[in-house]
């Protein structure tokens, strides 16, 4: 892609200074709104990633826009050993809409999951129980405990020895779950749909094995939502597609319409398994964050999204089907709402680039799967115009 002297002025400048620890595509983001990006030199982007599904409902929201702006003027931060109403107020709006627990807030995803994983240990120490099963193909985040849960072993290359304790069975297996259980046994932590792992899903029937054995057994079944929580699947979290309850949820990503914020939400009987002086986030939960997330809500009740990524998600997949029809290299469409992945017979990286090129902003996550995850305002208009790009590539690849 040709540079113009102002962007590549400005990623000398940003190289120079800042750390190289992510790929980066060589385009400059100024400003956004909606589904759209563009960059310094004023060219816009269509983007079905929605900032990795940060921006969940879309960019700069302006009921999320609004409650900062507004909240900014007034409180921005305060320390946790006081009473925050809007950190109750958003508590109470996850419990309402979840299983009525209670919530920990924090600043991330990985954040929410080092506090599940240190609840999970502290509910099983009084019996000697420490080991946590996870799924291999699994992402729970960069830091040590997350990256240690992580059943990918290619993030975990020279940072051994991780955490110990952790053991990976396969994902939808419930057979190799069960094999893996022993005395030792505290929790089992899944992504109700592995997302960083190839947009992967599971029965109900999996899932009702799942938690009937955990109940039978006393462990602890920790759902990992920080990417399918708060809408994506066209339900506020997708343990609701498979009626059945975690007793542990984490959340994080689109909850805060774009600004950080991290939940761990806990059924009630566990609520007093971590006791003050046993985990602590300075700035989790400030009244900035919880504004921001309580705007979320908003905006998804009133615009009445949760119906609009049901109806996108299944016109985005029948798009999709039909280029699969047309392409050979498409080998597979899967997902829930508008959580979709495209398996590719092949790499996708090139495919990616292209469209980047052409102004459509994607991913491809395991190697071979196209991922898809636009924001819940997204609008067939703008589907037809990104399935145009993307058939429009995949015939110049053929």
């Amino acid at each position: 892609m040709e540079l113009t002297e102002a962007t590549k002025k400005i990623i000398e400048g940003f190289d120079k200074f800042v750390m190289p620890t992510y790929k980066r595509n060589v385009i400059v983001i100024s400003r956004a709104r909606g589904s759209k990006v563009w960059d310094v030199d004023g060219k816009e982007y269509l983007d079905l990633f929605a900032g990795w599904g940060v921006s969940g409902i879309e960019y700069c929201h302006p009921k999320v826009v609004e409650a900062i702006k507004s909240q900014a003027e007034k409180l921005i931060h305060m320390p946790n050993n006081y009473y925050n109403e809007l950190q109750g107020k958003l508590a109470e709006k996850i419990a309402m809409n979840s299983f009525g627990g209670k919530c920990f807030f924090c600043n991330s995803g990985a954040e929410a999951v080092e506090g599940a994983l240190k609840l999970a240990r502290k509910y099983g120490s009084s019996t000697g129980r420490h080991e946590i099963i996870t799924m291999e193909n699994s992402f729970h985040g960069r830091t040590f405990g997350a990256l240690s849960a992580t059943g990918q072993a290619k993030y975990r290359e020279g940072f051994s020895p991780v955490l110990p304790g952790l053991r990976y069975v396969p994902f939808a297996d419930f057979s190799a779950l069960r094999g893996a259980f022993s005395d030792e046994t505290c929790a089992v932590m899944i992504e109700p749909i592995q997302g960083e792992g190839g947009i992967h899903g599971a029965s109900r029937e999996y899932f009702k094995k799942v938690r009937d054995f955990c109940s039978d057994h006393d462990v602890l079944l920790i759902f990992d939502e920080v990417q399918t929580g708060v809408g994506r699947t066209g339900e506020y979290f997708a343990y609701q597609l498979y009626g059945v309850e975690p007793d542990v949820m984490t959340l994080a990503k689109a909850l805060g319409g774009g600004f950080p914020i991290g939940t761990l939400v806990v059924q009630p009987r566990l609520a007093e398994v971590l006791v003050p002086g046993n985990h602590a986030s300075t700035f989790g939960g400030s009244p900035l964050a919880c504004a921001a997330a309580l705007a979320v809500f908003e905006a998804i009740e009133e615009d009445n999204l949760l119906e609009n990524v049901k109806a996108m998600g299944a016109y985005l997949r029948e798009k999709l089907e039909s280029l699969r029809l047309k392409y050979a290299v498409i080998k597979e469409v899967r997902g829930e709402g508008l959580m979709i992945g495209a398996e590719l017979t092949r790499e996708g990286t090139d495919i990616v680039e292209r469209c980047v090129r052409k102004g459509l902003l994607i991913n491809c996550t395991a190697g071979k799967v196209l991922r898809f995850l636009p924001a819940m305002t997204i609008s067939r208009e703008e589907i037809d115009h990104a399935m145009w790009i993307l058939d429009t590539v995949l015939d110049e690849s053929s």
